[in-house]
């Protein structure tokens, strides 16, 4: 699969590399929850890229560009997902009452991290700047018998004409993405 050996006479380098890269992309998604995911596009590029042109300067700057390309694109994913999760549990709570609850739900479009869990309003705080509600939620992780249920809290306020997230980060990985 080099230059001129079988595997590129009838595609091309081009193609070789642009096939290859996107099997590596493809890896990447896949190993989305790695947090390594990006060394290992990046290694896997720049030996194609350096291998196909006999350049290993070549190779190393595809390496450090696939990189910072992939780790971006993984952080990108991240924080869309949970955005979503946190405007999923706040559109439920938005039209509750204190003590009311309900059940939310996410689906991606790429079906990774869907998240679903139950939430209960704990009590409406009213400010000059904006009427909030306190909430309690779960997370379910797994199904069936093995499924396992985590609860925490979290404010939203109101925004405009509806209800965003108002907490703030917490600053340790336990939620993964969700924080």
């Amino acid at each position: 699969m080099g230059l001129g050996r079988a595997g590129d006479g009838a595609l091309g380098v081009v193609a070789v590399i642009a096939r290859g890269l996107g099997v590596l992309v493809g890896i990447g998604v896949m190993l989305g929850g790695c947090s390594s995911v990006s060394s290992i596009v990046a290694v896997g590029a720049g030996a194609a890229a350096g291998g196909a042109s006999v350049n290993p300067v070549v190779g190393y700057a595809v390496a450090v560009g696939v990189a910072a390309g992939a780790d971006y694109g993984i952080k990108w994913y991240g924080r869309t997902t949970q955005g979503a999760e946190q405007d999923a549990i706040a559109a439920v709570a938005a039209p509750l009452d204190p003590g009311q609850g309900g059940t939310w739900r996410i689906r991606h479009t790429i079906p990774i991290d869907n998240e679903t869990g139950e939430l209960r309003v704990v009590r409406l705080i009213r400010n000059p700047l904006a009427d909030c509600k306190q909430v309690v939620f779960s997370v379910v992780d797994g199904s069936g018998a093995k499924a396992t249920r985590s609860w925490y809290s979290a404010d939203i306020c109101r925004q405009g004409s509806g209800w965003k997230w108002a907490s703030a980060e917490p600053a340790v990985p336990r939620w993964g993405y969700l924080q």
